[in-house]
């Protein structure tokens, strides 16, 4: 089983995941909370970071499971798979930390670098310089799509990539 990106129907990211609950197939769909004022009463809701997409691993039975929902508009294979788990890695680990973190087009220009200090530390990423602070994107490139922090300048270390 291996890892791949669903691109999915507009509006249809939790459907999906809770179909892949039910199929048990292992998958992640990055959520954030975001609260609006209606009529005078406050409503939370849970709304995807990456709109129209959702990770997951499966076999070809379950793909099959999948595509019958009807709600699917294809599938995004990978080249690289270890590096998608890792990107997906560090918007988990980022979103551990600060869920209401939104997302951002990738930034393709940058330096990679680590964050070495602060809640955010042993994150990896992009940077784009923005005033005192920096802003490191953490690019998942199968989507063209990034989760965005705002990190001190003394707490980013370049890295090899």
């Amino acid at each position: 089983m291996s890892w791949c990106v669903i691109h999915v129907k507009p509006r249809c990211e939790k459907k999906i995941a809770k179909c892949c609950s039910v199929l048990g197939i292992e998958y992640f769909l990055p959520l954030r909370s975001e609260t609006k004022i209606y009529q005078r009463r406050k409503v939370t809701a849970e709304k995807p970071i990456f709109p129209g997409y959702v990770f997951a691993s499966f076999d070809r039975q379950q793909r099959l499971s999948l595509l019958k929902t009807n709600q699917i508009v294809r599938f995004l294979e990978t080249d690289d798979e270890a590096r998608l788990v890792h990107e997906l890695e560090q918007v988990r680990k980022a979103l551990s930390v600060d869920p209401s973190l939104g997302s951002d087009a990738a930034l393709k220009a940058g330096t990679a670098v680590r964050i070495t200090g602060g809640p955010f530390m042993g994150v990896e990423g992009w940077v784009q310089e923005m005033r005192s602070h920096s802003k490191v994107c953490l690019s998942v490139d199968m989507i063209g799509q990034a989760v965005v922090v705002e990190v001190a300048r003394d707490y980013l270390d370049l890295i090899d990539v």
